[in-house]
């Protein structure tokens, strides 16, 4: 049994460390391929520290490393991240954040193109798409998305959503210090990023689960197993066609955990009645285990 878990653990940590290894490469293409070439402010800490960097440069004429200054900034929401979130997240993300820097630097700049509206939209994407896919296995990318994953847990808000509130002040900063043009296409960037984060970290998604079934201690049984989720038992349902007494059960899951849900109906009763709701809000308590 021990030789069990140690295995499954580090099965965990290295798929966690090549996510961190593949988020780092697929936000320093972001960066240094569409954004910088494209003359884009980046999303979240990389945007600001793009920022302090055009000012380090405007005001001694030499250029400051993008990729020190952004781990530099991180550094304080380390600390949040260890108080608020996890200690195991925080370090996958000290991690993260090191071989972002080292990408970041070690990348050269190699415009695609420098049409400010291809890069936008491109870099958006990729970054969008890097960062959904850490957060959905378990690491963030640092900077903002620390503080994004802190307030949803306060406010049930999407990372998505509230990655643009901030990456918009941001914007508008970057405009009101270096022109208003290259703002709009940062913004355009912010938001097409933010939408590919949602549509790809699905584990902040809730789906209203109704199954219907004559087995239903079994089915019980099965989806706790894999589940960690409460769940309404309603009895003395009664089918229209045969008249045979079902019941009927109730939960709410992310869906994330659609695939366990699926394995677990498949093993219990693969002839329950399975309805879904997607997307639904949730009132009270309702268990996040976060990262």
């Amino acid at each position: 049994m021990d030789d069990l878990r140690e295995k499954l653990t580090s099965n965990e940590y290295t798929t966690k460390l090549t996510v961190a290894l593949l988020y780092a490469l697929f936000a320093s293409v972001a960066l240094n391929v569409f954004w910088r070439p494209g003359n884009i402010y980046a999303s979240g800490v990389t945007g600001l520290a793009q920022i302090i960097t055009t000012l380090i440069s405007s005001g001694t004429g030499k250029e400051a490393p993008v990729s020190v200054i952004y781990y530099l900034l991180n550094v304080p929401l380390f600390v949040l991240a260890w108080q608020r979130i996890s200690k195991k997240f925080t370090i996958f993300t000290v991690i993260t954040v090191t071989f972002s820097s080292l990408a970041i630097q070690l990348m050269p700049v190699t415009p695609l193109s420098t049409d400010p509206i291809i890069c936008a939209i491109f870099g958006g994407a990729v970054n969008g798409f890097a960062v959904g896919f850490a957060l959905k296995n378990g690491i963030s990318s640092g900077g903002l998305d620390i503080l994004s994953i802190t307030i949803r847990k306060a406010t049930g808000k999407s990372v998505g959503s509230i990655a643009i509130i901030f990456n918009g002040m941001i914007a508008l900063t970057a405009g009101y210090l270096f022109g208003w043009p290259f703002a709009f296409y940062s913004v355009l960037s912010i938001f097409v990023s933010g939408k590919v984060t949602d549509a790809v970290y699905t584990k902040q998604k809730k789906m209203q689960v109704m199954i219907i079934t004559k087995k239903p201690d079994q089915v019980i049984h099965c989806v706790q197993e894999r589940l960690r989720r409460g769940i309404t038992i309603i009895n003395g349902a009664e089918g229209a066609f045969d008249h045979h007494k079902k019941a009927v059960l109730m939960t709410v899951i992310t869906r994330y955990e659609m695939h366990s849900l699926e394995k677990a109906m498949k093993e219990a009763d693969p002839k329950a009645f399975v309805s879904i709701a997607d997307n639904v809000t949730i009132l009270g308590n309702f268990y996040d285990p976060g990262m």
